[in-house]
């Protein structure tokens, strides 16, 4: 820990005591914690990432990177993954597994048409503005955009057809549409037509896909993909499909962490401090295994299940992460003192006497016994959240890590800053 134990020592000969702080030792203890955190010097050595290799970006990464593992210490409490595993079984059975295979409007494409469309652009993270619906439109329009030879050669234009240049990141998002064409043409094969290349073993193809640098294939995105061309019935009678994971996103994490079926010695770092996303990737891991145990438990214990653990996600994250787990049950009080609640914000009248109402806090429905006013939607069979029941109180304001991109206009590699030259840093 020598580079923890010298930013320490240089702390300690500037205050002493810490006493009566001055504002010439004030400036010189903010300089080092400057220096130690987030500035580097020509001999601080090279770090490998994503299959090149950089400078560190401050001792601070140094240290970081030998030692985040054994600082958070993650680990997996099989005791809440059986209790976790127990409501999955019951959520199954009252909704006789409707939660476990929801699928989107594939638009009137063809398998091969859909399976064309989601490899081309399922590596693109359009943070939720573009639909399959709409990205099929434009498929419909203008077919030709989605060739292999034209994503590769003319990637740009791909980008801007698609609609996602207004996005940031853009000169990642060329190489990740060009390498994903390149992958196909070096196997010389449609997406749809790739099980025939890896004798229908989705597990192979997933390691290879991952494996290929610079396609923006990580597990998340090809776990995701796999599961929805399996689950869409393109990719027929497959092999390994047992294998693929939850993909593993804010959502599956922030409920992994207030289930307790995964726990940390320390709450999570902010992603300013997560240089080169270490925690970021050490939390996906296990994030991955945890789930996975759930899953063995609940074949295990029950007669019932489903076929891969990556089919949690649909219930994990798109109804407990997206819609449950997070302040989305609102108590309003109108003009005459009516109190109620409503499961939006934007309620403006009372709806007993008509009269003007306001909210006056929002809240966790697992706090309150009014719950069935958000399930009723989304899943009428319960009253309230389904892990009410397992998670604990204090876990509820755990929340999950962010990542900053290692490369990129807004990532690590374009903040670099040397030590006592001043400025760097990370832009909006």
């Amino acid at each position: 820990m020598n580079e923890l134990e010298t930013f320490l020592a240089n702390i300690d000969a500037i205050c002493g005591e810490y006493n009566n702080l001055s504002i010439e030792n004030a400036r010189a203890v903010i300089k080092e914690i400057n220096s130690f955190l987030y500035t580097n010097y020509p001999e601080i050595g090279n770090v490998d990432a994503l299959g090149s290799e950089y400078e560190y970006f401050s001792d601070f990464h140094k240290y970081w990177k030998e030692h985040h593992k054994e600082i958070l210490n993650i680990q997996i409490d099989k005791n809440n993954c059986e209790r976790v595993a127990d409501v999955l079984h019951e959520v199954y059975v009252k909704t006789e597994g409707r939660v476990f295979r929801s699928l989107y409007d594939t638009n009137g494409l063809s398998d091969e048409e859909v399976c064309q469309v989601r490899f081309l652009t399922a590596n693109q993270d359009f943070r939720g503005s573009r639909s399959f619906e709409q990205l099929s439109n434009i498929y419909k329009n203008d077919p030709d955009i989605f060739a292999i030879d034209y994503v590769v050669e003319r990637p740009e234009e791909f980008l801007q057809k698609i609609k996602v240049t207004d996005l940031s990141q853009t000169d990642k998002r060329v190489k990740f549409a060009r390498t994903a064409g390149q992958f196909l043409q070096e196997k010389q094969s449609t997406p749809y037509e790739l099980m025939d290349y890896y004798d229908n073993d989705v597990y192979s193809f997933r390691k290879d896909l991952i494996d290929y640098k610079g396609a923006g294939y990580g597990n998340k995105k090809t776990d995701m993909f796999i599961r929805d061309m399996v689950m869409l019935g393109i990719w027929k009678n497959v092999n390994g499909f047992e294998k693929i994971d939850v993909a593993s996103d804010v959502n599956t994490i922030k409920v992994a962490l207030r289930t307790g079926i995964l726990k940390t010695e320390i709450p999570l770092l902010s992603s300013f401090l997560d240089v080169f996303c270490y925690q970021y990737a050490y939390v996906d891991e296990m994030n991955a295994k945890a789930w996975r145990t759930v899953w063995e438990i609940w074949n295990s214990k029950y007669e019932e299940s489903i076929s891969s653990p990556c089919l949690l996600d649909y219930f994990v994250y798109r109804i407990v992460g997206k819609e449950f787990c997070k302040e989305n049950l609102f108590t309003y009080r109108c003009d005459q003192g009516h109190k109620f609640y409503w499961n939006t914000r934007g309620k403006s009248v009372c709806p007993e006497c008509r009269n003007r109402c306001e909210v006056i806090k929002g809240q966790y429905m697992c706090d309150c016994d009014e719950g069935r006013i958000v399930t009723a939607r989304i899943l009428p069979e319960y009253d309230n959240c389904p892990f009410r029941v397992v998670c604990e109180k204090n876990n509820k304001k755990l929340q999950p890590p962010k990542s900053i991109s290692i490369l990129g206009k807004t990532g690590w590699t374009s903040a670099y800053a040397r030590k006592d030259c001043g400025g760097g840093g990370l832009m909006a």
